[in-house]
This record gives structure tokens, C-alpha cells and sequence, in this order.
């Protein structure tokens, strides 16, 4: 009932999947975008503009936040990262399901200026399986794989503040429940309030006798 687009922010620590589940969210099913993130770092090689990020200048990112124009920003060594605004509400208004993959703090951002933005959090099962997942990735040394997991530990204290959390055991269950519960969304009372008013005045016909 709802054509608009629902907007999705996806968080998670660091080994719980993420992202291959929103790669297999986008396999499987139809109607949903990534959201291309703003950057001021310099292309990668093989990296397009509007396609892995869209790429500014300092001058011009800092020009995309007096102007208003970036959900939410934040700093990372030296580098801007944002969410640009007039590019995910295109999406949401052409009726596309719209996912930004985020850290907590800035999902809260988000959430604080769009409230009906829907809030994901995903994790493993249990913390053993987390550093289980960490380690098995064998790219990171111990100390790297310590410090994400003291990350963790900060993270999973702003779980309470999202809507849904997903435990990732099987990414299959994990990609449908994620799905479920996005398309739930789209019955709402708050997004068919222009399907509530056609079929009350459709309905009211009744009420006169005709």
C-alpha cells in the first residue's frame, strides 16, 4: 500500500556479517538500494564516482553541511564520510527500499532527523561465536581482532536503542527475517495514511444510504 520508499539503517559489530548479508538481501530480492556514501578520501583504483562513493573535495563536503544536504557526516583520520540526502530521497521517492550500513553513532543520527527511519542491528549468536568469526577471517592480526571485539563491548551497550535486533546464524534465515521485517513496514498505519483516506471516503458512501 505504501509507494514510498522505507529507509533502513543496518549496524552490527564488526564480524557479524553485515555485509554479506546485504549483498545476499540484494541477490535475492527486488526493490532495494544501497545508499552511496560521500567521501573526501581519493578514489581507489576501479572505484567510480556515484558508484562506490560519491567524491568531494574538503571545500565541497563542508559546503554539503552548511548547506544541510548530508543526513548525517562524520570524521574519520582526516577523511569526511556522509549520507547525502537529496540522493536517498530520490530513491525513497521513486518507491525503492533504501539500506544505509552504518556505525550506532550514526544511525542514531539519522534516526534523531528522520524518525520513521527503521533501525537493524545484527549480531551472532553468542560472543564466542564473534571472535570464532574474527579469527577465522584470517586477515587481522590478534591484536587487531582484540581491540574490535573491546569495540563490541562499547557497541553492544546502544543495541537497546534499535527497533529490530537480527541474530545472523544462518545468513539464508537471517537475509529473510531481515526482509520480513522491512516490507512489515510498508503496512504501517503512519506510511498508508493516503490509502486510509481514499478507502474511509469510498467507505463513507455507505454510511448515506447510496
Amino acid at each position: 500500500m505504501s509507494k514510498k520508499g522505507i529507509l533502513v539503517v543496518v549496524s552490527g559489530f564488526s564480524g557479524a556479517g553485515k555485509g554479506t548479508l546485504m549483498k545476499r538481501l540484494l541477490e535475492k530480492y527486488d526493490n532495494y538500494a544501497l545508499s552511496v556514501s560521500a567521501t573526501t578520501r581519493a578514489p581507489r583504483e576501479g572505484e567510480e564516482h556515484g558508484r562506490e562513493y560519491f567524491f568531494h573535495t574538503k571545500q565541497e563536503f563542508e559546503e554539503l553541511i552548511l548547506q544541510d544536504a548530508l543526513i548525517e557526516y562524520a570524521q574519520y583520520v582526516d577523511n569526511y564520510y556522509g549520507t547525502p540526502k537529496a540522493y536517498v530521497e530520490k530513491q525513497l521517492n521513486a518507491g525503492t527500499d533504501v539500506i544505509l550500513e552504518i556505525e550506532i553513532q550514526g544511525a542514531l543520527k539519522v534516526k534523531h532527523k528522520l524518525p520513521d527511519t527503521l533501525l537493524l542491528f545484527v549480531t551472532p549468536p553468542s560472543a564466542e561465536e564473534l571472535k570464532r568469526r574474527l579469527v577465522n577471517r584470517g586477515t587481522e592480526s590478534m591484536e587487531v581482532i582484540e581491540s574490535r571485539l573491546r569495540r563490541a563491548s562499547e557497541e553492544a551497550k546502544g543495541m537497546s536503542e534499535y527497533d529490530y535486533i537480527l541474530v545472523n546464524d544462518t545468513v539464508e534465515e537471517c537475509v529473510d527475517r531481515m526482509h520480513q521485517v522491512i516490507q512489515s513496514q510498508h503496512d504501517k498505519t503512519e506510511n498508508c495514511r493516503a490509502f486510509i483516506e481514499k478507502i474511509t471516503e469510498e467507505i463513507a458512501v455507505f454510511g448515506k444510504g447510496e
